[in-house]
């Protein structure tokens, strides 16, 4: 009964750690706690990044698709907010997604950020000023 429960133990501990060493393990499409926005997280190259591929209310207004109207950079704010990378540039380490960014449309700021699996279906973004104490965290869920 001892070595029973020693190994159910021991294949529990393996693998939790194991699904958080697949570095691909955050591809997909993630959706915000309060549902209004869905980002597609992707690799390129070594890094990874998401791009904006669904928002509750995609028209200003107007009715117009909305654009990147508060960037900072004047050039960049007749893109289209649907297809905009909002976080850029995480480099996988030790189970979590580093030394990225993460871009808010409606202010046009940018944050450091940083990101980690809490399970398979559930992923934390931690968005900072300088050190990651002086942040907020939001946990978005996997869509299926």
């Amino acid at each position: 009964m001892n070595k029973l429960l020693l190994v159910a133990i021991m294949a529990i501990v393996y693998a939790v750690p194991g699904m958080a060493q697949n570095p691909d393990a955050v591809t997909g499409i993630w959706s915000s706690p309060h549902g209004s926005g869905r980002i597609q997280i992707y690799k390129k190259g070594a890094q990874y990044f998401g791009k904006l591929v669904w928002i509750k209310e995609p028209n200003d207004e107007n009715g117009k698709p909305k654009h990147d109207i508060h960037n900072p950079n004047k050039n960049l704010r007749s893109a289209p907010v649907i297809g905009l990378d909002v976080l850029r540039n995480f480099k996988y380490d030790d189970g979590e997604w580093v030394d990225g960014t993460a871009y808010d449309p409606k202010s046009g700021k940018t944050y450091s950020c940083k990101m980690s699996l809490e399970n398979p279906d559930r992923l934390n973004i931690r968005g900072y000023i300088g050190i990651s104490l002086l942040g907020r965290t939001e946990t978005w869920s996997r869509v299926k």
